[in-house]
């Protein structure tokens, strides 16, 4: 025990012991005009230096492939695109992710499927390939001609709905433009607006006739929504995919309708053919509009 005693007494000793001799305390004069924070700031240099060689090293960090393609390393270190394996997609969690090609063919997932359209690219099957709809291939049927006049009094009333509810929810998410929320806040506060609901057809077609303008911008927006790849006034069966593909299972006169649109048949649908299937008038057509 006296030795524990001891040997604690010398460690508090020669801790609290003051020392015998001051050593000198060495300040480092900085250069003139020297700024000492751009001196600390300095120490950093070399960590983003070292950053920006790690990226340097994988030049496919910022490459983007389109779908289908995932980026590869060349010999020359130089980054690019090729097909993807469908055997490396991620396995489908349940039939909901399941698509349909216009081959009438179910793929197990939009990975699946664009990483097959890829393998068949330069071939006139791969050029003829495009995903028709989400969800298993099945029987869809034809669309009637009364079915089809029909069809755009749903859209149209649809389209302005989904406005008005992004107006609504836009507070803090920036889902719209400040141009377009200026539109919308016309819409949404008339007091003739119809509101959302299942409504009869002769109901829809009277509010259109009645309360014509507030169908105009909706319209535009949704074709300005979709012309992005590129940005050029036309829609291909590309850009139009994010709209038809779900619409498809549940209206059965999508596709039926779209192709009605094409009036040139040229597999584009330009602005004006848009609206003119939407029953816009030809004097209301306007691409300041397509904001």
């Amino acid at each position: 025990m006296r030795v524990w005693i001891f040997f604690l007494f010398c460690l508090a000793g020669n801790t609290l012991a003051a020392p015998t001799e001051e050593e000198p305390v060495v300040e480092e004069e900085l250069e003139v005009g020297a700024n000492p924070v751009q001196v600390e700031t300095g120490e950093f240099d070399e960590a983003i230096e070292v950053v920006e060689d790690v990226i340097a090293e994988n030049p496919c960090l910022n490459h983007h492939c389109k779908k289908g393609k995932v980026c590869e390393v060349d010999d020359s270190n130089q980054p690019m695109c090729v097909c993807q394996d469908p055997l490396i997609c991620p396995a489908p969690v349940g039939d909901f992710e399941h698509v349909c090609g216009t081959d009438n063919k179910t793929y197990k997932s939009s990975c699946h499927f664009f990483a097959t359209k890829c393998a068949l690219e330069g071939t006139k099957k791969g050029h003829k390939l495009h995903l028709d709809y989400i969800g298993p291939c099945k029987y869809i049927a034809p669309c009637l001609d009364n079915e089809l006049n029909e069809f755009p009094l749903r859209m149209r009333d649809w389209l302005k709905n989904v406005l008005v509810t992004l107006y609504e929810r836009d507070e803090e998410n920036d889902l719209l433009t400040e141009k377009q929320k200026l539109r919308i806040k016309k819409i949404y506060e008339n007091e003739k607006r119809l509101q959302a609901g299942d409504h009869s057809l002769d109901l829809l077609a009277l509010d259109f006739e009645k309360n014509y303008n507030m169908y105009i911008f909706p319209v535009h927006w949704q074709f300005g929504q979709l012309d992005q790849h590129p940005i050029d006034g036309f829609l291909s069966h590309t850009e139009l995919a994010p709209l038809r593909a779900p619409l498809i299972p549940m209206e059965h006169c999508t596709t039926s309708f779209f192709e009605h649109c094409d009036a040139d048949q040229d597999k584009y649908i330009a602005l004006e053919e848009w609206a003119n299937c939407f029953g816009i008038k030809e004097q209301d057509i306007d691409n300041d509009l397509v904001i």
